[in-house]
């Protein structure tokens, strides 16, 4: 049976907002549960981060992509859009916070708000989005209600553009038990949380009575069976399954029709005839639409205000695999094949951006995290590739060329501090703030150019063993004082092509940490590991030990390899210097130095 509703009044569009880790996810499961969308009986009912349906969400624990959802409360249809909380996907929440009227902001009872807390309210005030807080985890042990409390009123101060929005309701919250209330002694289930988003939140502030429909879209999809889906709110009017439209893109009116209508119901989509100013909807047949174009009828259609994004700080090469392995491992190996996934990556991914270069593209994003996932989402489709080191993108201002710079929040135990500090002194990151937390930690606030943020992270949790908690969101521009350029060691280079042997690596390990083990195909100007010294080394790895007659004890002992140092994807790109590649296949990654053969690159170098 359809749930259709005729009156915007009972429509509510609400998005969850908080940083990364804060219990959007997980609040959004138990609402799901708790308005009966699923029955006793359905798998969903046991499982958690429901929304989560990449695998890479599962994998690395975030939400990447905004996810729509809708329940039914009371006779009040709900809709709800779940957005990520990591500041590398910020342009996911900047285009699905349009078609939201308010947001319930969640809150970390013992961090409170967190960098990319200040930029999603900061978006949601910008659009006049009514808010909702929602101080979650405070069973936590290190739990500072009061102080959290004080500090979300202190970031409404900074951010509010007008005197109303200093007035928001408060809510309490263990999203993992499905409990909320209206202090910290706690409902045993959400209906607080329900009574809020119909009482608190705002019915959709449309034209419903316009003969004329006007529809944003925020969002694309796509499956075999139906093609490509358009998601938006309809802002005006009413939208009629096989009614003509037009597409109103950069000026022009393009025609199409509407050749499915759907309305959202739990985690899937229900056919309908038609839908109200107000509904969230999706529909195919509309082919010419992209994210930001306006969906109307009538004889003079009018289009909405497109969608405002931050510019890209991050860009890296990405082009077709040029080693000596190319075409083993992968199904799309063309500079034309990446060229059209990329194409259709822009589709959906708008705060991407992406330029020819040479043999490859130019590829511009929100930071590592957010190009890191577009290479292993390709990775993991067949695709081969290779891709540099990540670089920022330069603005020149009133004739200033400028860098991005950003807030960098790091939270380590006391005994780390100094490890911290040092780190953060060798990037020339400039400390804004330190205190101490009422768990005992130490909280520090940097700014740090974007340049000297790549590859901090995996450093960080190396010299803190794994127990750094970081975060970053973008702060602005300044004036280039000097380009950061990174310190490494030299790199462990295979100077002939082969298999590696673990007689080879034997030696080879003495002279540093290797990243490869043994029995893999290796090829000249390949890397293999990190060497101890600060100038690269070429070593044969492929060598073999020579039989002959004579016997020794020494000479028939077992080799021990200590074992090698696997990199992820994210790491790869960390180590990479400007004369360096990371080759990206399927099933492997292996690092390369750019001139393959050991004259040239030795000539070049001194050129340089």
């Amino acid at each position: 049976m359809i749930f259709m509703v005729l009156n915007k009044d009972m429509i509510r569009n609400v998005a969850i907002i908080a940083h990364v880790d804060h219990g959007k996810t997980t609040l959004v499961d138990g609402l799901l549960k708790q308005s009966h969308t699923f029955r006793d009986n359905q798998a969903e009912m046991s499982q958690t981060l429901i929304m989560d349906s990449m695998d890479q969400e599962h994998e690395r624990g975030i939400t990447i992509t905004a996810k729509q959802t809708c329940v039914h409360y009371n006779g009040y249809k709900i809709n709800i859009i779940d957005t990520p909380g990591h500041a590398d996907f910020s342009g996911e929440v900047e285009r699905t916070l349009n078609m939201a009227d308010g947001v319930l902001l969640i809150v970390d009872a013992q961090e409170g708000p967190m960098p990319q807390t200040k930029f999603v309210l900061s978006k949601a005030l910008e659009l006049n989005l009514k808010p909702v807080v929602v101080i979650n985890k405070i069973d936590k042990p290190a739990a500072r209600i009061a102080e959290v409390l004080s500090e979300v009123e202190s970031l409404f101060l900074e951010l509010a553009t007008d005197e109303s929005q200093l007035f928001y309701p408060v809510y309490y919250a263990i999203a993992r038990e499905g409990r909320a209330g209206k202090t910290t002694d706690l409902d045993d289930d959400l209906h607080v949380i329900f009574e809020s988003i119909i009482n608190d939140i705002p019915a959709p502030s449309v034209d419903s009575d316009n003969a004329s429909a006007q529809l944003l879209v925020a969002a694309l999809a796509a499956d075999n069976y139906l093609g490509k889906y358009c998601i938006g709110k309809i802002f005006r009017g009413k939208l009629k399954k096989g009614q003509s439209v037009k597409v109103l893109q950069n000026g022009a009116a393009k025609p199409g029709k509407i050749e499915n209508l759907f309305i959202y119901k739990g985690l899937g989509k229900e056919e309908v005839p038609e839908a109200i100013a107000g509904d969230i909807v999706a529909i195919t047949g509309v082919t010419e639409a992209n994210i930001g174009d306006t969906i109307a009828t009538g004889d003079n259609p009018e289009a909405l205000p497109t969608i405002e994004l931050e510019p890209p700080t991050l860009s890296i090469y990405i082009g077709p695999n040029t080693s000596p392995l190319k075409g083993r491992e992968g199904e799309f190996t063309t500079s034309r094949q990446i060229a059209e996934r990329l194409e259709k990556e822009l589709e959906t991914n708008i705060a991407l951006k992406i330029q020819p270069d040479g043999l490859g593209y130019k590829v511009s994003g929100r930071g590592e995290l957010h190009l890191s996932v577009l290479i292993e989402t390709m990775r993991r489709e067949g695709y081969e590739l290779e891709a540099g080191r990540p670089e920022v993108v330069y603005r020149e201002i009133d004739g200033v060329k400028q860098e991005p710079i950003e807030s960098l929040t790091i939270e380590v135990s006391p005994e780390f501090v100094g490890a911290v500090s040092q780190e953060l002194g060798i990037r020339k990151a400039e400390l804004k703030s330190q205190e101490i937390t009422t768990a005992g930690s130490t909280r520090f606030v940097y700014e740090i150019s974007t340049a000297a943020l790549i590859g901090l992270r995996n450093n960080l949790l190396t010299a803190t063993k794994g127990t750094v908690i970081m975060s970053s969101i973008p702060s602005g521009y300044r004036p280039v004082d000097a380009k950061y350029r990174p310190e490494r060691n030299g790199a462990l280079i295979a100077s002939e092509d082969g298999v590696s042997t673990a007689y080879a690596l034997d030696a080879a390990q003495a002279r540093g940490i290797l990243y490869i083990p043994p029995q893999v195909p290796v090829y000249q100007g390949m890397i293999v590991g990190l060497s101890n010294k600060k100038e690269d080394l070429d070593f044969n790895v492929c060598r073999e030990k020579q039989l002959t007659n004579m016997r020794t004890h020494a000479s028939d002992g077992a080799i021990q390899l200590t074992p090698y140092t696997q990199l992820s994807l994210e790491q790869c790109l960390d180590f990479l210097l400007d004369d360096e590649l990371l080759e990206v296949t399927p099933k492997s990654l292996r690092l390369r130095k750019r001139q393959l053969d050991p004259i040239k690159r030795k000539r070049e170098n001194r050129q340089n």
